[in-house]
């Protein structure tokens, strides 16, 4: 079966798209106004509204299958694709993918994806953008999906031998904004598996000698302790974006602020996302590596998950086998087509290391509603909240659609 027709909309995103290197860089930085120059291609500004587009197949049957191109909000940084400028693809898309489209069998998934991640003769051998690949795959992905009347998550289990899809939703870390008390409180509410995420993006988010960070975290513990509905237990999770190596760059130094940082996040278990943004994915391999050895020396209990540098298929196969990490966030539109999404969450599998099948709060509802159906598949050890950082809102489009899916596929086996 092929498409009739193909749509391609210019839309917003979940979030904005922002400068890391500029904002990294800056002896000081405020985040509501735009006081510093760009460092990054393709940006005009530090921070920039984020855009989508969103494709659309028209199907034989009537249904339409809908897939999102976007990007993260860090685009450009640590190896990744340059910023997604809607406008510059849409002719791309318009001359030379939706002839391809148009002719190609969607009755199956697998195949269209491998295409799609190919070079293109039209673009004299270049790839698509990642953020394209993304969109065009959770098209093709859904319109599989719709042609075979089966769920998302179905259709994944089928095409790669997984079996059947999860029988619970796979654990959710919720995002919040750092200043945000009540939000906090409406997550604890909740009883979000993992929080707050909590971004530190500049070291002064993190304070003198890491000083607000420390107190921060201290906080949150204890702000759970005082509001946690009887037997909820969450693990604490912090994204620090590398300032954590700005402010302590010897590995002991850092590993023994880490060893203070799991004191003040007692009773709940500990994850540190990004303590260091390297130069290049080999030092970050390699300084990541005896950061967790250092931690495994000293009888600190806090877990890793590595970011930044950690991009594609290849660079999350290259994190698994140097065992330089607790977890990987698999950033799906950083990897570009969701087939490598779920290859590289089975990877880790595979090497027995922990993954978070994460994004950006920069995507939305429907490339969110997507990974949900991936996750349960593929079963990763949690998910990150998108779109936005409202927390409230991903937090209800993942769980719901899990449930959904859930309750699909049990309905469907009961009838067999």
């Amino acid at each position: 079966m092929k498409p009739m027709d193909v749509q391609f909309v210019i839309g917003l995103s979940g979030y904005f798209v922002k400068d890391l290197e500029a904002v990294r860089r800056s002896p000081a930085y405020d985040p509501l106004s735009d006081n510093i120059p760009p460092r990054t291609s393709g940006f005009r500004s530090v921070v920039q509204a984020g855009q989508v587009i969103s494709i659309m197949l028209h199907l034989p049957c009537g249904e339409i299958a809908v897939g999102d191109c976007v990007d993260v909000i860090f685009s450009g940084a640590a190896s990744r694709d340059s910023l997604f400028i809607a406008e510059e693809h849409l002719p791309i898309l318009e001359a030379v993918v939706k002839p391809w489209l148009l002719s190609c069998d969607i009755s199956n998934f697998r195949q269209n994806a491998r295409r799609v991640d190919l070079p293109w003769k039209e673009l004299r051998n270049c790839r698509l953008h990642s953020a394209v690949r993304y969109g065009l795959t959770q098209a093709l992905l859904a319109a599989t999906a719709l042609v075979q009347r089966r769920t998302i998550a179905e259709v994944i289990c089928r095409e790669w031998g997984l079996g059947s899809i999860a029988d619970r939703p796979v654990d959710i870390l919720a995002s919040c904004h750092r200043n945000d008390t009540l939000q906090l409180d409406r997550i604890i509410m909740k009883k979000a598996p993992m929080l707050p995420h909590a971004s530190f993006v500049h070291v002064s988010d993190i304070g003198p000698q890491g000083t607000v960070l420390m107190d921060y975290v201290n906080a949150v513990a204890r702000r759970i302790q005082e509001r946690a509905p009887p037997g909820y237990h969450p693990r604490l999770h912090f994204d620090v974006y590398g300032t954590l190596g700005d402010v302590f760059p010897e590995t002991t130094n850092l590993a023994d602020f880490l060893g203070q940082l799991r004191e003040r996040a007692r009773p709940y278990a500990l994850l540190i996302e990004s303590p260091i943004i390297a130069s290049s994915k080999s030092v970050q391999i390699q300084q990541l590596a005896g950061l967790r050895a250092c931690l495994k020396r000293k009888g600190i209990d806090v877990q890793i998950v590595a970011d930044e540098w950690c991009n594609t298929l290849q660079d999350i196969r290259d994190f698994a086998d140097a065992d330089a990490v607790d977890y990987v966030q698999i950033k799906m539109p950083d990897l570009g087509g969701v087939d490598q999404s779920i290859d590289a969450v089975l990877y880790c599998h595979g090497k027995g290391i922990g993954c978070c099948l994460g994004g950006s709060a920069n995507e939305t509802d429907v490339s969110a509603r997507i990974t949900a159906h991936v996750a349960l598949a593929t079963r990763p050890d949690f998910l990150l909240s998108k779109p936005g950082i409202g927390a409230d809102e991903g937090l209800m489009i993942l769980t719901n659609e899990m449930l959904r899916g859930i309750a699909l596929a049990k309905r469907a086996h009961s009838r067999l």
